[in-house]
């Protein structure tokens, strides 16, 4: 039997007392929108943005609250979470995690139209260079969903299979939660709680060899997900945006397109967090939709195709 490695990352970066410190879910989103601000910046003082160098703080300022945040957490709510409505102060514990990348991708596309047109600049050239530092986000995000241990895969025997005690936190786990309570108590008594234990792990080698006979293998699709829907895509977009000549919207229909396909693949490796809807996951159903809106964006970029203002000048 193999030894897979069971997670025991601390999802704070330190703790100041009990629950209480920065997370690196925070610091994930704190990078990306540095990230972000400096790939813009070299982009406008290029040519690629029609924005001013100047105005890209504001922008990515806005964008990021707005767009991201606002539209990342209702999306998250509405798609997946609609119970926390009874409860809306829930909503706002963002550093707790739940976030939609599908939200939050519509929160940047309005946000971006409602900016565009009070500036009076191109939304689609706007867009195009969004979406090019984008998957620094994405990527940056999937790697806090793995250190937080969620959002784990489906259930594997492959060599890098790992485990994530955070599974003792599902009801259809219910047996496995039980089974790990008889087990840990014997080792400490206090562990009465699958919270206790999965904290326990952090600290306790017992209770993380304890868990090892007992915590399913999985496909650790957060990586996966870093992997395609962050790093390679980043490169694809990057390199059609510095190295061809493109007309405003193509590179947003791109993006949509190419994001779409890697989480469709990823979704089947990916443990469903939500009901199915018929034979497809909530992510995959949700893609087949952006799929089409970045085909309608490409063909309109190439029947009435306009160029950044720099290049056009050019």
């Amino acid at each position: 039997m193999l030894a897979y490695y069971l997670h025991d990352l601390d999802p704070f970066i330190f703790r100041l007392w009990d629950n209480v410190g920065p997370r690196w879910y925070g610091m994930a989103y704190v990078l990306a929108f540095v990230c972000g601000f400096a790939l813009l910046h070299w982009l406008s003082r290029r040519g690629y943005l029609d924005l001013k160098p100047a105005a890209v703080g504001d922008f990515v300022t806005w964008v990021a609250l707005f767009g991201v945040m606002v539209g990342g957490r209702l999306g998250y709510v509405i798609f997946y979470k609609p119970e926390m409505l009874r409860e809306p102060l829930s909503i706002l514990r963002v550093w707790e995690g739940g976030m939609s990348s599908h939200g939050g991708i519509l929160g940047v596309v309005l946000f971006s139209l409602y900016y565009a047109r009070r500036h009076k600049i191109s939304w689609t050239n706007l867009g195009d260079n969004l979406v090019v530092v984008t998957p620094i986000g994405l990527f940056l995000g999937r790697v806090a969903n793995f250190i937080n241990g969620e959002l784990y895969g489906r259930i594997a025997s492959v060599p890098w299979a790992m485990q994530f005690p955070k599974e003792l936190f599902e009801p259809a786990n219910a047996d496995e939660t039980q089974r790990a309570l008889v087990a840990c108590q014997q080792i400490d008594p206090s562990l009465n709680s699958s919270e206790a234990i999965v904290q326990a792990v952090h600290t306790n080698p017992q209770i993380a060899a304890v868990l090892r006979g007992i915590i399913t293998p999985r496909h650790p699709s957060q990586l996966y997900e870093a992997a395609l829907e962050g790093l390679a895509l980043f490169l694809i977009l990057w390199f059609v945006r510095t190295r061809t000549r493109t007309p405003n919207g193509l590179l947003t229909g791109l993006f949509m397109i190419c994001y779409a396909i890697f989480r469709i693949v990823v979704e089947c490796f990916r443990e469903p967090d939500a009901p199915l809807i018929g034979m497809f996951t909530r992510g995959q159903f949700f893609s087949f939709f952006v799929i089409a809106i970045g085909v309608a964006f490409i063909v309109v970029a190439k029947r009435n195709p306009k160029y950044p203002a720099k290049q056009m000048a050019d």
